[in-house]
């Protein structure tokens, strides 16, 4: 059976007890009794559940309402959820069919909130992303065949329109998750994830420089505003009076630091066009320093506020692409890059993030962006009936 196309979040609601192909109409009081089938999975360096449009609500009012009860949420402790009490254990896919020509799947992620009940769809997870194939693989909507030893799903990102691969080794017509390959921030190794992007420039704004310029003043920091996959407020750690070498938990108690980094995106937020981001998960910050462990950039990035203990890979390719580009902010820490480098060692809090960026600076008036691209690794954690408190 194929999909129709899936409702961005906060879309138009249908009225109660109406039944739409993209959604199930089942009461709060039936999903609280017999659960909804879902799959937990750990995507790249965060973890979330796994979900079939066909199997939630369609009103996404409704939707959100589940979702928030299944993970937790609001309760800095999740403790009467599935979330781990950090957003990146709070987040979800929903995944549906495509009935767009070329592609596979549509995936939608929603980032949900932790002490706060909110629900926002206004950014792509890289991470969440790499197991979008495996699970619709699994979940049988998409056809593998017995032999094959690769699997390539192509996925349309609805949160921004854009269009990823994911490519995943395969054994016996399922998805194979062990593996040799070691992903920073994650224990031991799984099998690699190959994830190629499309049409990433201006994910969420008007453009791959949605301000219009590659570097901006705000609050007296230079910085430059970037949309490649997600958007991101780039700054050199020094301008925020930081090494940029800081530890997760030097930065997390630095209550100064996280109210200028929120009062900078929120400023900075203005001038990309996104308006009042107050409530919203973007844009990200990232702050960048010296390589000092082999890398191409050190790197501190918060989400939207509070330090991540990695980075996000949307994250880091936008800040890597800002890089690249001459007069954007840390296009000075790129001199050394050997030229015409495309794959860069991005240094984290949790190790190293390798992302591959192909950009024609000589386009005019801004770059273009050719490709991008990252290797993950994704595991499926369980499946099952999942129950929301009431």
């Amino acid at each position: 059976m194929t999909e129709p196309d899936g409702e961005r979040a906060g879309g138009t609601a249908v009225d109660e007890g109406t039944t739409v192909p993209s959604g199930v109409t089942r009461s709060p009081e039936d999903f609280v009794a017999n659960g909804i089938p879902g799959v937990w999975m750990r995507g790249g360096t965060s973890k979330g559940g796994y979900f079939l449009a066909r199997d939630l609500p369609a009103d996404p009012a409704a939707r959100d309402d589940l979702l928030l009860r299944i993970m937790g949420t609001p309760d800095p402790r999740q403790i009467d959820g599935l979330g781990g009490a950090t957003s990146l254990t709070s987040k979800v896919a929903v995944v549906s069919r495509s009935a767009r020509a070329g592609v596979d799947v549509d995936y939608l992620f929603l980032q949900l909130g932790v002490d706060a009940p909110t629900v926002s769809d206004r950014q792509n997870c890289g991470n969440i992303l790499a197991g979008v194939g495996q699970f619709a693989v699994e979940s049988g909507l998409v056809g593998a065949e017995e032999n094959s030893e690769s699997c390539s799903v192509r996925i349309y990102m609805v949160n921004s329109g854009a269009i990823a691969t994911a490519t995943f080794p395969m054994r016996d017509g399922r998805p194979v998750y062990d593996g040799n390959t070691r992903v920073d921030g994650v224990p031991g190794t799984a099998a690699p994830v190959v994830l190629t992007f499309e049409d990433t420039a201006g994910s969420a704004t008007a453009g791959l420089y949605p301000t219009g310029h590659v570097r901006d003043t705000v609050d007296g920091i230079e910085v430059t505003c970037v949309d490649n996959g997600m958007p991101v407020v780039v700054a050199e750690a020094s301008s925020l009076g930081l090494s940029g070498y800081e530890s997760h938990a030097d930065l997390a108690s630095d209550a100064g630091l996280l109210e200028r980094v929120d009062h900078l995106r929120r400023k900075a937020a203005q001038l990309m066009g996104m308006g009042d981001v107050a409530e919203s998960s973007v844009p990200k910050t990232v702050l960048l320093a010296p390589a000092r462990d082999g890398g191409g950039v050190c790197t501190r990035s918060f989400i939207p506020v509070q330090p991540h203990t990695a980075i996000g890979v949307f994250a880091a390719i936008s800040a890597v692409t800002a890089m690249m580009t001459p007069g954007a902010v840390g296009s000075d820490l790129a001199a050394d890059w050997p030229e015409g480098a495309q794959r860069v060692d991005v240094e984290h809090p949790g190790g190293h993030l390798l992302v591959d960026i192909d950009i024609d600076a000589a386009t005019t008036p801004l770059p273009r962006v050719r490709s991008a691209g990252v290797v993950r690794t994704a595991r499926k954690l369980f499946a099952g009936t999942v129950f929301p408190r009431a």
